[in-house]
């Protein structure tokens, strides 16, 4: 479980609660997401490498070091939109590449419906970006794509995750870390998180 990351920051706890209410309007909802996406984001690429550079200031030369590692950032379709923005704000020259899937409510398995990656990996590192980590179908499924890919690092950034899902995606990518906000208790007969949020598209589109 050493890669399992859950952020203790007050800020993200003081977020998630907001977002977890069922008053909260669509509108708030994505703002929300937004800012929750920014700060996992922050956390999950604390180890990036880094070269030398050398700049000038108004007063003279300063040492400094540039983050030297392609980024790609994916985004599964639809809920997984919702972190985009936030992760973009930090990270502007990131590649963005689009992987549809979407859960079958009978099987409870993925369905790919979309996808345009380039014939040969264009990034050294994925972060893969869904808001709930549920049965882990769909993350799953996209790890499995991106490493035949050729990607040579992968992380997932979500807001909440069952248990269940944690172990599901950690026994099939064992070598894949998780960013979270929250492990939540179980999910239920339908395969949502309890208590999580709710249907975290429909909440951040107002459908």
């Amino acid at each position: 479980m050493s890669l399992i990351h859950v952020s203790q920051h007050p800020l993200v706890q003081h977020k998630l609660t907001v977002l977890r209410d069922v008053n909260t309007d669509h509108r708030k909802f994505r703002e929300l997401l937004r800012e929750l996406a920014l700060l996992l984001c922050y956390e999950a690429t604390e180890d990036l490498k880094l070269i030398t550079r050398t700049v000038i200031t108004p007063m003279g030369e300063a040492q400094g070091q540039e983050a030297q590692q392609t980024i790609g950032v994916v985004p599964i379709l639809r809920a997984g939109l919702g972190l985009l923005d936030g992760v973009l704000q930090l990270l502007p020259s990131v590649q963005v590449w689009h992987i549809g899937l979407y859960r079958d409510e009978q099987t409870l398995k993925p369905v790919q419906y979309y996808n345009r990656l380039p014939a040969v990996p264009t990034v050294e590192i994925c972060l893969v970006l869904d808001t709930m980590l549920a049965t882990a179908g769909s993350a799953i499924a996209t790890m499995d794509i991106l490493k035949a890919w050729g990607v040579p690092q992968i992380k997932f950034l979500g807001v909440i995750a069952a248990p269940e899902g944690i172990e599901a995606l950690s026994t099939a990518h064992p070598d894949v870390p998780i960013h979270i906000a929250a492990v939540d208790e179980r999910l239920n007969e339908i395969g949502f998180i309890v208590p999580g949020l709710g249907d975290a598209g429909d909440r951040q589109f107002g459908t």
